[in-house]
């Protein structure tokens, strides 16, 4: 019943830049804490250091041979609020209310991690970003000028540009866009492993390489039986397996897709004014961030199958498609891959995370972290989490809970996402 993933092939661009090790120590007898954190990627960092922060003791454990290692470095860690479904298409479906408070939070999530990693001084090459939302096959100009005045209703501000002055202010030559302020640029390597080490400097224990292979709950507490035969003793138990899902897990409303994407070589002479994020409002969709050093990464493409051994097989063609699509946008820029990725995440019909207790069972909390608002998510997830264990539920919850009729049985058998 476990289901492992490939969540990546080629070579990311993040692996050319040094980040911490994360220690972790083999599991050799049996262990307590008041909660297990299962998976060592960017959201179980983000928990780990949440919790500890808030006082509880934590375990985290990983399936792979340490931190990291699965679709963490496959981010292009475009930090944004914007969610995947516009606040119009949100609104027709959750309603207007719901549609504008999931819109208010995700921008809150992204301030807060702004905030909280220079409160702990991580240093992870985070920058302030806006962004544009460029006219494409999906959303012409008029309908990117009414998403705009919807977003100024909510509270959202954000601001329309026509095609001249998209020309003039950004030198690019579509029929208009959305002007976002406030995301938030980051290397998503270094912020994850800079929070496993604040984790551990407060006391949390890894242990790498370990996997859950039973899991059982009660009114008192999980016990999570080991591969290596151990058992870890918790009051709570956090399923950060990202996407790779747990069985029995809901099995409508969302699905795994493969993506790809590129870098090229450093070229800071040819970056757009402000290097602003941007992202096509087309399908497949098209996205452009800048590094420090001048590279450009570039993704999209997206398809909807979870065939590993297919998407690493069409790692040349797409993202050779996709250097010719950003050429096409931007013909100033070297767009010859340096680095190519493929990747696996997950999508709901909404575009939002499913995050909370699992139905029937109050002791155990998943967070999946679905969408291209993965790491905005995750601090979400790591707030709701931390607030509900703390005995201050979060105002959000329920926006973000599993459905109340999802059948789980009290046997898992989780995988974790590194």
């Amino acid at each position: 019943m476990t289901r492992h993933l490939d969540l990546r092939g080629g070579k990311p661009v993040w692996v050319t830049y040094k980040a911490p090790e994360v220690p972790v120590h083999k599991l050799t007898r049996d262990a307590k804490c008041d909660v297990l954190i299962v998976g060592m990627g960017i959201s179980g960092a983000m928990m780990a250091e949440s919790l500890t922060d808030a006082g509880f003791s934590v375990i985290v454990i990983d399936r792979r041979d340490g931190a990291m290692l699965g679709s963490t470095p496959a981010t292009t860690a475009l930090v944004q609020f914007e969610i995947d479904q516009p606040l119009s298409t949100l609104s027709k479906k959750l309603g207007k209310t719901k549609a504008e408070q999931a819109w208010r939070r995700s921008r809150n999530a992204v301030a807060n991690l702004q905030a909280r990693i220079e409160d702990l001084g991580i240093p992870c090459d985070h920058e302030p970003r806006n962004s544009l939302f460029i006219a494409g096959d999906v959303m012409d100009s008029d309908a990117l000028k009414a998403e705009a005045d919807i977003r100024r209703v909510a509270g959202i501000y954000s601001r329309f540009l026509n095609a001249s002055e998209l020309r003039q202010e950004f030198g690019l030559n579509r029929e208009g866009a959305i002007l976002s302020f406030d995301n938030l640029a980051i290397n998503p390597r270094k912020l994850t492993a800079h929070l496993h080490l604040k984790a551990i400097e407060r006391g949390a224990s890894y242990y790498a390489p370990v996997e859950a292979v039973e899991v059982t709950d009660s009114r008192d507490g999980v016990e999570v039986k080991t591969d290596s035969g151990h058992t870890i003793s918790a009051d709570h138990l956090v399923l950060a397996t990202g996407y790779e899902l747990l069985d029995p897990a809901p099995q409508s409303g969302h699905k795994i897709i493969s993506t790809w994407a590129i870098a090229t070589e450093p070229q800071p002479e040819n970056l757009w004014p402000k290097e602003t994020f941007i992202w096509e409002a087309s399908d497949p969709y098209l996205y452009l961030r800048t590094l420090p050093d001048g590279r450009v990464i570039c993704g999209g493409e997206d398809e909807d199958f979870t065939d590993e051994d297919k998407r690493d097989g069409m790692l040349q063609e797409k993202t050779n498609r996709i250097s010719a699509k950003m050429k096409a946008l931007m013909p100033n820029l070297d767009t010859k891959p340096a680095f190519r990725w493929s990747g696996s995440f997950g999508v709901t019909e909404t575009g939002l995370p499913w995050i909370g207790a699992l139905p029937s069972h109050p002791r155990i909390f998943s967070m999946m972290g679905y969408g291209g608002n993965g790491i905005t998510y995750s601090r979400i997830g790591a707030e709701l989490v931390t607030g509900a264990l703390t005995g201050n539920p979060d105002s959000d919850a329920d926006l973000f809970a599993f459905t109340s009729g999802v059948s789980l049985i009290r046997r898992l058998i989780p995988t974790a996402l590194a």
